[in-house]
């Protein structure tokens, strides 16, 4: 029914659009100065929003008093219920048998009186709260008394959590979140077991220190080894600016001093080193950093405590899984492999001009084992290696093409020997193209190195202070492209393109012998080089055609064309001239092939393989085959196997059996020894409102079993440790 009457409310005192009432029947009485409207009412100003079926509207002091399937709306919430007195300016007042919906949180809060006590406070009386749809939701919290406050906390007294309609738990006192921004408080503790480490419990808290930074305090408790206390600090002063660090310690019960039942039940399994150490730590970080005259520097730091922490906490909000996997997220750098007793930590800073770009880095290897049991450590350093490249550029009316390297490199260690060097590494090239046929490179190197090593440490075999050389090296590829275009007019491609880059390059070095010069990485000693390499890429990429609808342009739409490259295949082969010439070896290096083969957007396959002539048998061959659908199931299997080294098989997947329903799991052995190197197993239920998993992990010595709940607008209970 259309409204048969309007009028405006005075304008509220802080100079916001009037309020404008909108009903069937409307009468105004003017001693009272107020308006009583029945029928389809509506009262609105903005995006808020009041309706009902009759309201009394007070000018004077902004009172209404509604009845009659009252809602009111702000923005995209919601409270509606029999009846409503509110004060319009101030936004304070009462609803009976109410119901609130916040949709930023998808909260609802029912009770039989709901005050609006203040801008983002509410009192409930006879009160309960959920994050699920339906009149029967999936669960809900009831109590006598609820308070509440937007961007803050709610509490609940005599609460009990209802799964449908049967009651599970009772507590005379709740506390629960009602943010819909960042604040402090605390989190969603994590519960668990393990064989090794007994029941655990971690209470993170979170603090808000600024806009731009804040902070999370830990607090974990292990039954078996002690209290462990860590700390995560965040800043973001601006997009590329912007930092975390972490650490946490404990003081272990245990230890690994090689006498009794200590190695059996703390050490590890290939761990040859003990770990006799009670005071136990990990101190890592990352920032990237902006700097001034358009300079940008990364920091990476990774300090621990023995060669075995890393592998003892691998779970959990501190552990280095969930570390790796916000530093990948965050920076897009990884940091070294749990296993490894060798942490690097590094400064880079850069600069790229046009045609140049610096480069420096001060790169330290903390050998964990020879730092703790107060070992010699040889350990090489680089404190710094500074780069200084000038691009690709035209010379002579664009003949002739070159470009320049040039490095220095402070080497240090704490026992042996220490030094500097610098090279220089200017190249010529004469490219020359055939139309569209070929193209030939000839190109001409040269690297001038100096060193000076420092004379400290006598049980070094002494070396002149001062020594230099000079090496060349010629280069010379030629290649082509061939390729094809294929007309397919199927359903899902219109055409594949298939180029064929068929390319020979050879190499050059010549012997020089280098025996007496300083020794302190793979560039004091370059091998001699006389090879020819043949190799042949073939890419595959279909173009597929779709229509788009045009912008302003009702029902027209516009083609567009989508490239796939889905093959890429790549084999090559060196051939050693200086083998060539000994009876003994044999000339041809071991043939190369990767591919990379996506025929479809849920299937992915890829391997890496060399085969040795000599040997007749592959040295390495990595192998996965990757699967996925858009209903969330996903597999992934990898074979890797390096000769005389390692083979292993590694399984990961999740199967979604239902919608609702999924089962995880992860499995990785090794071959060569044939043993186990982990196993987990899981079973995931997702809802609405709320998600249970259950999961059981086997790594190394030790099995954990995780129980987590997440109540939507509660957080969690349990997880896996």
């Amino acid at each position: 029914m259309a409204s048969d009457w309007q009028a405006f409310a005075s304008a509220p005192s802080d100079g916001a659009a009037p309020w404008r009432i909108v009903a069937d029947k409307m009468t105004y009485d003017q001693k009272e100065n107020s308006y009583t409207a029945s029928g389809n009412v509506v009262i609105h100003q903005d995006d808020k929003t009041l309706s009902a079926e009759k309201v009394r509207f007070d000018r004077n002091s902004m009172e209404v008093s509604a009845t009659g399937n009252v809602l009111i709306k702000v923005h995209e919430d919601k409270l509606n219920g029999d009846r409503v007195d509110i004060n319009l300016n101030t936004g304070i007042g009462a609803i009976e048998k109410g119901l609130i919906f916040i949709e930023k949180r998808h909260f609802f809060i029912q009770g039989d009186k709901i005050e609006k006590t203040g801008r983002s406070t509410y009192f409930i009386n006879q009160g309960s709260f959920t994050t699920c749809d339906g009149e029967s939701p999936d669960w809900r919290v009831t109590g006598q008394d609820l308070n509440m406050t937007l961007e803050g906390y709610g509490t609940v007294t005599h609460a009990t959590l209802w799964a449908k309609k049967i009651p599970v738990l009772y507590t005379p006192y709740l506390v629960f979140p009602v943010k819909l921004r960042r604040q402090s408080g605390l989190l969603a503790p994590q519960l668990g077991y393990s064989e090794r480490n007994g029941a655990q419990f971690i209470q993170p808290l979170y603090w808000v220190i600024n806009r731009s930074s804040d902070a999370t305090f830990y607090y974990h408790h292990i039954q078996e080894r002690g209290e462990k206390i860590g700390g995560e600090f965040r800043y973001a002063l601006d997009v590329p600016s912007r930092g975390v660090l972490m650490y946490d310690s404990l003081d272990d019960r245990k230890i690994d001093d090689g006498l009794g039942d200590n190695t059996d039940d703390w050490g590890y399994s290939g761990d040859k080193a003990l770990r006799t150490n009670h005071d136990r730590y990990w101190f890592r970080m990352k920032a990237d950093q902006t700097l001034p005259y358009n300079f940008t520097s990364k920091l990476d730091l990774d300090v621990v405590s023995d060669q075995d922490y890393l592998r003892e906490f691998t779970s959990g909000y501190t552990g280095y899984h969930e570390t790796q996997k916000n530093f990948e997220s965050q920076f897009g750098r990884d940091i070294d492999d749990k296993n490894d007793a060798i942490r690097e930590n590094n400064l880079n800073i850069s600069r790229i001009w046009t045609i140049y770009s610096f480069t420096t880095d001060v790169t330290w290897n903390d050998n964990v084992i020879n730092r703790r049991q107060d070992k010699d450590d040889p350990t090489l350093q680089q404190l710094p290696v500074t780069r200084f490249n000038g691009l690709k550029q035209p010379l002579f009316n664009d003949i002739f093409y070159a470009d320049i390297g040039s490095q220095y490199t402070y080497f240090y260690r704490q026992d042996g020997q220490t030094g500097h060097r610098g090279n220089l590494n200017p190249r010529l090239y004469l490219p020359y193209h055939y139309k569209n046929y070929f193209a030939l490179e000839p190109s001409m190197g040269f690297l001038r190195t100096d060193w000076y090593v420092d004379q400290k440490d006598s049980r070094t075999p002494p070396v002149e202070a001062r020594q230099n050389r000079d090496l060349y090296d010629v280069r010379c590829d030629l290649s082509t492209d061939v390729s094809k275009i294929f007309d397919i007019h199927s359903e899902s491609i219109d055409k594949i393109n298939h180029i064929i880059s068929p390319k020979l390059g050879y190499d050059y070095i010549p012997k020089v012998d280098q025996t007496d010069y300083p020794q302190f990485d793979e560039l004091d000693d370059i091998d001699p080089k006389n090879t020819l390499t043949f190799s042949i890429t073939n890419l595959l990429t279909s173009k597929e055609m779709i229509e788009e609808p045009s912008e302003g342009s009702g029902n027209k739409k516009t083609p567009l064309s989508l490239y796939h490259q889905f093959c890429r295949f790549l084999i090559e082969q060196p051939y050693d001239f200086n083998k060539a010439n000994q009876s003994h070896e044999t000339a041809f290096e071991p043939l190369y092939a990767e591919l990379d083969f996506s025929p479809r957007d849920f299937l992915t396959l890829g391997t890496e393989t060399k085969w040795s002539h000599e040997k007749g048998e592959l040295l390495s061959n990595n192998i996965f085959s990757r699967l996925s659908d858009t209903r969330g199931d996903r597999l992934l299997i990898e074979h890797r196997y390096t000769r005389d080294q390692s083979e292993s098989i590694y399984f990961d997947g999740i199967w979604a059996v239902t919608q609702s329903l999924s089962i995880y799991g992860e499995y990785e052995r090794n071959l060569d020894e044939d043993r186990d190197v982990s196993k987990t197993i899981g079973w995931l239920y997702r809802a609405q409102c709320w998600l249970i998993e259950l999961g059981v992990e086997h790594e190394d010595n030790d099995k954990k079993i995780g129980f987590m709940i997440h109540l939507n607008g509660l957080g969690e209970a349990g997880n896996s440790l």
